[in-house]
């Protein structure tokens, strides 16, 4: 009678218990995350990231603390239009990224008066606009002010609590990080925004 041989299966240990320990998993898991850190690190930098409104200049369009997704893939195919909502590096001292709408593109000219946005000579409102006048609020921008060609002119929804480009100026294209597309908290406030 033949006596049953013993095969050794060097990728597993008997740990105490009984249960079977592979190290090939462990490593098969160790990759996996690795995988989905470089993937989330390549989608952050270069196609989407999720960002905080830490202003009120927004409201009621965003409000404070509202969690937006930006998209950082529609500049790289077409210039910023008027009416998109964008997050950028302000040309200030300012570590924190704004968030802001776009009023005006390289070539047009805005003025303001009588309280009133004009582009080009028409008048520019939006729906989402707060506050019953826009003025200006700082001399160095003197209207009608045409926008540098590779920049654009932003103001906030809520024009009496918004530091702007009526104080800082325009803004260059290259300080630009994206186009707001979604909110997405509070989940009970979930819209897209126009792509």
């Amino acid at each position: 009678m033949a006596t049953p041989q013993t095969v050794s299966r060097p990728d597993y240990e008997e740990p105490i218990g009984g249960a079977p320990f592979s190290w090939r998993a462990i490593l098969e898991i160790v990759q996996a995350l690795a995988l989905a850190v470089v993937i989330s690190v390549v989608l952050n930098l270069f196609v989407v990231q999720v960002t905080e409104v830490r202003q009120r200049s927004m409201e009621l369009t965003l409000e404070q603390n509202d969690r937006v997704l930006v998209s950082k893939v529609d500049y790289r195919f077409g210039a910023a239009q008027r009416g998109d909502i964008i997050v950028f590096n302000p040309p200030t001292d300012s570590t924190i990224p704004y968030v802001k709408r776009v009023i005006a593109v390289g070539g047009e000219t805005i003025d303001l008066r009588d309280g009133k946005v004009y582009v080009n000579g028409k008048p520019i409102e939006y729906a989402e606009t707060r506050g019953q006048r826009t003025t200006p609020q700082a001399a160095t921008v003197a209207y009608p002010f045409t926008v540098p060609e590779g920049q654009v002119f932003v103001l906030g929804d809520n024009r009496q609590s918004s530091s702007d480009s009526r104080t800082f100026g325009s803004v260059p294209v290259g300080n630009i990080i994206g186009k707001v597309i979604l909110r997405f908290w509070p989940f009970d406030r979930l819209v897209f925004f126009e792509w």
